[in-house]
């Protein structure tokens, strides 16, 4: 069976790739995103899916909108087509170019998570587990039904950190799902509507941090917003991007919210909500990453400051 693959993200997209292509599956050809400029010069870049398939030979398609190029994929005449972090809505012209079908590598336990940021949300809400589904696209926001899933433990994990994880657990699971389509054993559930749930793609606005809320939830902002777009918050009219905190004990004689309780080589205690935010590295606008410990070592930071104004 021929397949066509789709992807464009490099922390999750080229694992998938590359354990299709180890497992001796037919690629005809690859889809990704067009270049797009990088840098300060704004030269014109491949991303790591289309430098992944150039590599090893294949085909490459760079569509800026894959809708109007239904007909070019239904020539090459194969039978299934895998998507993974693609980045583009396929119609039904598209998902008909397939007769056995279009299967999507979904970075969440669907239903719950649904849309563009599954990781990032996990991290926010506290998910004990979070994991990937292959599932048979539809015209439905990953609706369709499912062939296979897989988890992992959330823990204390950054949105980067399971993005690695899961990218390299969606490749074991496509390959396996796709050898079930090929054989004829592949088993269909389809999602229900309990534990739906939904998430938008990520805005900048959502990284603020609202040292107002609880430790706990401070935290989990930090980490899903690690390594990108990064956490962040003011201080004296300049942006603070967040790297990496944990919760602390609420202190005695406590201050307001956002308020810099202790600056030290443990880190930099902040009031929060409930409880207190111990910050260990962070990011001052326009400079390089900081322990937490250097940028009290270097006065930037001080007991009484009050982050977020």
């Amino acid at each position: 069976m021929k397949i066509v693959y789709a992807g464009a993200d490099a922390r999750m997209s080229v694992a998938p790739l590359q354990a299709l292509l180890a497992a001796g599956f037919d690629i005809a050809a690859v889809v990704t995103q067009p270049d797009r400029p990088v840098g300060r010069k704004r030269l014109l870049t491949p991303n790591a899916v289309k430098v992944c398939a150039q590599g090893a030979g294949l085909p490459v398609y760079c569509f800026e909108r894959i809708r109007d190029h239904a007909a070019e994929l239904a020539a090459l005449g194969c039978g299934a087509m895998v998507t993974c972090a693609y980045g583009q809505i396929l119609t039904q012209e598209v998902l008909d170019a397939f007769p056995r079908g279009v299967y999507n590598i979904h970075a969440s336990l669907l239903p719950r998570w649904r849309g563009a940021s599954p990781v990032q949300h996990a991290v926010l809400a506290g998910d004990k587990y979070t994991g990937v589904t292959v599932m048979r696209t539809e015209l439905g926001l990953d609706s369709g039904d499912m062939l296979l899933s897989r988890r992992v433990l959330v823990g204390e994990k950054t949105a980067g950190e399971l993005l690695a994880e899961l990218s390299a657990l969606g490749a074991e699971a496509i390959v396996e799902a796709l050898k079930k389509v090929e054989s004829g054993t592949a088993v269909f559930t389809p999602q229900g509507e309990e534990g739906v749930t939904f998430c938008k793609k990520i805005k900048k606005e959502d990284c603020r941090v609202d040292f107002s809320r609880p430790a706990q939830e401070v935290c989990r902002l930090v980490r899903a917003m690690c390594p990108e777009p990064l956490a962040f918050t003011a201080l004296r009219g300049g942006l603070i991007n967040l790297l990496a905190a944990q919760p602390a004990p609420a202190e005695a004689g406590t201050g307001q919210p956002g308020e810099v309780l202790r600056a030290d080589k443990r880190g930099i205690l902040v009031q929060a909500g409930e409880g207190c935010v111990r910050i260990l590295s962070l990011q001052f606008e326009g400079g390089k990453p900081l322990r937490a410990a250097d940028a009290v070592n270097g006065r930037k930071i001080s007991p009484g400051d009050v982050l977020g104004e």
